[in-house]
């Protein structure tokens, strides 16, 4: 946490907008992974109901919780307003590809096009990749000692990936359930531990700026990762046919992040209790 800030302040750059592209990306490590292992596999309803779940994950669980115990969450100025709303729709398109019940190569495509134009309407102000390319030349042994112990890290978290693959198929099997709702609901509170990690940093320490970007960029990152996975796939991607209950649940949580975040440009602790209230409403519709 301490780090972001000193990066940030390298770079003449909000804690927010750091976290939104550095944190947002390296958080999501864990949902790459399992993709990839899902994809080995050759059950890529896992990485698609992992992404999926996700979002409720960390709009309905995590940031509430950042809320509630934190005294509310201000929204940081670079995403008010249409940016918000604009990254929202972006965190909710894989929901929408699939709601009819098979997600296309098209449609994979068309999810990296939403991220990419995410990323140029923030790149474009504040001048970020540029900045960051710059810090990198200046301090280039420092950050490649960082990338080493990241690809470490990576690579522990690829084979422990693979094991949860592993067992949710054998757990499919032996109940007979979709192993997309196991990664909707449970596999997806697995691969967000780091977000449950930044949340008791992110209160320990008052940085809630730094916590809020990080979810934002993980949140988004879930689509790129998402249109990379379908790619990768080379072909359709099945999902259970009774997603339209689900997708109410995701859309309607995002629509009330939205209504909450834009009356006073803040999630406050009743309100994050709300969707904390939506979220155990959803894990009950779930399982039901």
């Amino acid at each position: 946490m301490t780090s972001v800030d000193r990066l940030a302040h390298k770079l003449n750059l909000s804690s927010f907008a750091v976290s939104f592209f550095l944190l947002g990306i390296l958080t999501s490590v864990p949902e790459i992974s399992v993709g990839i292992n899902s994809l080995i596999d050759k059950k890529p309803e896992i990485f698609v109901g992992n992404l999926i779940g996700g979002v409720a994950v960390l709009f309905l669980l995590i940031i509430p919780i950042l809320a509630v115990f934190g005294g509310g969450v201000k929204l940081a100025h670079q995403l008010e307003g249409d940016k918000l709303l604009f990254a929202l729709i972006v965190i909710l398109a894989p929901s929408v590809f699939a709601l009819d019940g098979k997600i296309s190569f098209g449609e994979g495509l068309f999810s990296l096009f939403h991220y990419a134009f995410l990323v140029y309407i923030i790149e474009k102000r504040k001048g970020i990749l540029e900045r960051i390319k710059d810090n990198f030349i200046d301090n280039k042994n420092q950050v490649i000692n960082d990338l080493v112990k990241i690809i470490a890290g990576v690579v522990v978290v690829f084979f422990v990936s693979k094991f949860i693959v592993d067992t949710t198929i054998y757990f499919s099997n032996l109940f007979q359930i979709s192993p997309f709702l196991i990664s909707l609901v449970i596999v997806s509170i697995g691969t967000n531990l780091p977000e449950f990690s930044l949340v008791i940093r992110a209160l320990l320490l008052q940085k809630k700026e730094v916590a809020f970007g990080d979810y934002l960029g993980s949140a988004a990152a879930n689509t790129l990762v998402f249109g990379l996975l379908v790619l990768a796939n080379k072909g359709d991607v099945i999902v259970p046919n009774n997603f339209v209950q689900t997708f109410i649940f995701i859309a309607g949580g995002l629509a009330l992040f939205y209504i909450f975040s834009k009356s006073k440009q803040d999630i406050s602790r009743v309100e994050g209790l709300i969707l904390l209230l939506a979220y155990v409403a959803f894990l009950i519709f779930e399982v039901i």
